[in-house]
């Protein structure tokens, strides 16, 4: 039998943004819902060895901060509730949701924090070495491949390639075209450095390697014009062809950007209907980091928060007239 739930904030999604808002909002006795989503933690949960979260001398694994930071939103009063939101009401105060399990959601305030989902090749051999050689997030793990040869299979963007040049000994890049479609200064900036090797018309067939424990060796290429096949060594393959933010569930109702990411107030979380406020990776396409995904939900709790008390003191004034 469904349930209805209510809360003055509303958060939907269960990543550092997430998770940051419910603790922000908990702690200002807001007592807030906080609705997982189908991967409580996000991508932090396919995120191995975490060295560049602040607070850490030692290297910390995704999964584990995810859980602390669930722990700690629930110690200080968050109710997490494991269902998906399926669809919600954004036309009108309170916002109704829909839980996959048939659950309602009532929120005075909702915080979409949903994220985005990294998007892979669809290699079977893929799964097998993501988070042991195989990322999609160059910031994050370059660290770990100081000296090694490296692939960048690239859609458009090509910082990834730039930035990883920074820690490792070479980096081929790999695209499907003959020619790429980046700014024209960063295809410059590419093209010059001597750390960078590119392979045209080619598509990753397999990433090769140990499966016990997983290693990275390799990846077996397929050149598109040709249908020749080849093979190149690496230590690590970095899969850099875009983001998909979560904001399917609110189409037609929020505004969102050609790219789908939530459309936000600059320098804030505030949205463009009052009281839906969008932190994280959902909004966010440029940082795209654990820490700046937490920032984006203390500042959506924060003006959610304001908003509240807002609205309970006009209305104060106007039952006093």
């Amino acid at each position: 039998m469904s349930e209805r739930h209510h809360s003055k904030v509303l958060i939907i999604g269960a990543g550092p943004a997430g998770y940051t808002a419910a603790i922000y909002a908990a702690r200002a006795n807001l007592q807030p819902i906080l609705v997982t989503g189908l991967q409580p933690g996000g991508q932090m949960t396919i995120t191995t060895d975490v060295e560049n979260y602040p607070g850490f001398a030692e290297i910390i694994q995704g999964p584990w901060l995810m859980e602390q930071m669930q722990q700690q939103a629930e110690h200080v009063g968050t109710k997490v509730i494991l269902d998906l939101i399926v669809k919600i009401d954004l036309g009108h105060r309170p916002f109704v949701a829909t839980g996959d399990s048939g659950d309602i959601y009532i929120g005075d305030t909702v915080i979409i924090a949903t994220g985005a989902q990294a998007r892979w090749l669809g290699l079977p051999s893929e799964e097998i070495f993501r988070g042991f050689g195989v990322s999609a997030c160059a910031t994050c793990d370059g660290f770990f491949f100081r000296g090694k040869d490296v692939v960048v299979v690239v859609n458009t963007a090509v910082e990834e390639a730039i930035y990883l040049t920074n820690h490792v000994r070479r980096v081929t890049l790999v695209h499907r075209r003959n020619a790429l479609r980046a700014e024209k200064i960063l295809q410059d900036r590419l093209f010059r450095n001597p750390k960078i090797d590119i392979v045209w018309d080619s598509v990753v067939e397999e990433i090769l390697g140990e499966r016990e424990p997983p290693v990275v060796t390799g990846i077996r290429l397929r050149n598109l014009r040709t249908g020749a096949l080849s093979e190149h060594a690496c230590d690590g393959v970095f899969v850099a062809i875009g983001h998909t933010p979560v904001t399917g569930f609110v189409a037609g109702q929020l505004p969102i950007d050609p790219d789908g990411y939530a459309i936000t107030r600059p320098d804030s979380t505030k949205t463009a209907i009052p009281g839906v406020f969008a932190a994280g990776d959902v909004k966010d396409k440029i940082y795209r980091q654990a820490v700046t995904a937490a920032g984006l939900g203390c500042m959506a709790a924060l003006e959610a928060e304001k908003f509240l008390a807002a609205r309970e003191e006009a209305a104060s004034m106007r039952a006093a007239e």
